[in-house]
């Protein structure tokens, strides 16, 4: 026994030893694979040009669709993907129309342009390009070419149809070009557009970013008049230049503050007495909260929202982007986070439709309350650059002051629907009947008091319901005699 311990302890010291020696070479291994790694290369340098990126992996997992083109590639992100094929025939099409035989010295302009600024583009894009040189090149070129064709060719016709595209194309294609993934630089845009010009004096007020605005406008269903001005637009690509045209013209020093809490439901702002307007004159984002007519009545305004197939895709595209880009503010982000509290249920939604703040096109109203609640699903909410921070501020302090919860109270308890509205009445009625009732008694009681003396109330009250009882009785007894005689008889 003693002899087989010995050898266990033996084995055990052994086992030990190896143990430590490899853990000694694997201490060494990676303390010099890290000293490795410092000498590999100089750490990366901020880029400040990324404005096109990659939509990250929480928010596409919500709605993968949103983010990925299924018919239509522009730029690098989705370039060679097999389901989009199709469309590299046409867009090689409209790109032989644009630099057309006669355009050489342009294709040539064109050429050295992009030549040049190879480096620049590559660097708008958030992850590295693994396409060489000659293939990102002739990438940039085609799909720019198509891009500019596509809106001379709607520009010419109106914006109706493309005699080029069959007619399922077009909404399908506008949809496509505003996603994240799917932009091209707005400089390389600009530049190409303004040298394919065929005559600069016959349109000299058309701009690329008008024509590409008119373009993506039955997106968001917004009138031309609630754009903002062109000129005073930023546009790093479509994307941007889409949000930019709706974002709210902010005044004051402090235009975003902290917003700590969400604004409260439809349902419950009704209850509580604000009156909910809906503004077509203003632009989308440009949302207030105010008296009305200097009373104790609340009013919140807002521009018509209008929610069709294609609208989850713009909105989700542009959080995406002010998720991912550190220079722009998240406004249209705060937007949905105030609709996101707005609305809770399907009864929101047919309360916002009917004061005419909510159009959708999407069957019933639980789609849209969820496709509202979803968008902004997997978002952290910006809590601290609201540019709505003292619209939902006023309308919570509102909501909780006295007069509003006591408002709120009755409306919820006792004018829920119709039938309970309708019982509330009747009992108010009754009640109000009942009272008069009692005033009248009260009154003609007072009557009585002013033209009578205390004495003679006083005998009325005591003596004449004991001379009213003898006398009935009297009569009674009269009655029964009389009776009794014509019986003998």
């Amino acid at each position: 026994m003693a002899y087989g311990k010995l050898i266990t302890l033996a084995y055990h010291n052994l086992s030990a030893r190896k143990f430590h020696a490899t853990a000694n070479k694997l201490s060494s291994n990676w303390k010099h694979l890290m000293k490795k790694e410092l000498e590999s290369g100089k750490p990366e340098q901020s880029n400040d040009l990324v404005c096109i990126y990659k939509v990250p992996s929480n928010m596409r997992q919500v709605e993968p669709k949103a983010y990925r083109p299924n018919n239509i590639s522009i730029g690098p992100c989705h370039y060679g993907a097999p389901q989009l094929q199709s469309m590299e025939v046409i867009k090689r099409n409209f790109y032989r129309r644009l630099f057309n035989p006669n355009n050489g010295p342009k294709l040539d302009e064109a050429f050295k342009f992009l030549e040049e600024h190879e480096s620049t583009v590559r660097r708008c894009y958030m992850d590295d390009i693994k396409l060489s040189s000659d293939e990102f090149l002739q990438m940039v070129l085609i799909d720019s070419s198509f891009i500019i064709q596509l809106l001379r060719d709607l520009s010419a016709c109106e914006f109706k149809q493309v005699p080029c595209l069959n007619r399922w194309m077009l909404p399908i294609i506008r949809r496509e070009l505003i996603m994240l993934e799917n932009q091209l630089p707005m400089f390389v845009l600009n530049k190409l557009f303004e040298l394919t010009r065929v005559d600069a004096t016959s349109q000299p007020n058309t701009s690329l970013k008008e024509l590409a605005l008119r373009f993506f406008r039955p997106l968001l269903h917004v009138d031309s008049n609630n754009f903002a001005d062109c000129d005073d637009l930023r546009g790093l690509h479509f994307l941007d230049l889409l949000r930019s045209s709706i974002r709210p013209k902010l005044e004051g020093e402090k235009p975003r503050e902290t917003q700590h809490l969400m604004v409260r439901s439809t349902t419950e702002l009704i209850e509580a007495g604000v009156k909910i307007k809906a503004d077509k004159s203003r632009q989308l984002l440009d949302i207030t909260f105010g008296k009305k007519l200097w009373v104790i009545i609340r009013e919140l305004t807002i521009p018509p929202l209008y929610i069709g197939d294609h609208r989850g895709t713009v909105f989700r595209n542009i959080v995406a982007f002010e998720k991912c880009h550190k220079e722009c503010n998240p406004d249209v982000t705060t937007y949905l986070f105030f609709f996101n509290g707005l609305i809770n249920s399907a009864a929101d939604v047919s309360l916002l439709h009917y004061k005419g703040v909510l159009h959708h096109s999407l069957g019933n109203d639980k789609t849209v309350s969820e496709l509202i609640n979803n968008i902004t699903k997997e978002i952290v909410r910006d809590k601290d650059e609201s540019y709505l921070y003292k619209v939902v501020n006023d309308a919570n302090s509102y909501f909780v002051s006295c007069y509003a919860r006591r408002r709120a109270s009755l409306v919820h308890h006792y004018l829920t629907s119709w039938v309970v509205g309708v019982s509330t009445i009747g009992a108010l009625l009754a009640l109000y009947f009942t009272l008069i009732q009692t005033v009248c008694s009260f009154a003609d009681a007072l009557e009585v008091l002013k033209t009578k003396s205390f004495r003679s109330l006083f005998v009325d009250a005591f003596f004449i319901p004991v001379i009213g009882t003898t006398i009935i009785n009297k009569e009674g007894e009269n009655s029964n005699s009389e009776d009794a005689t014509k019986l003998e008889r």
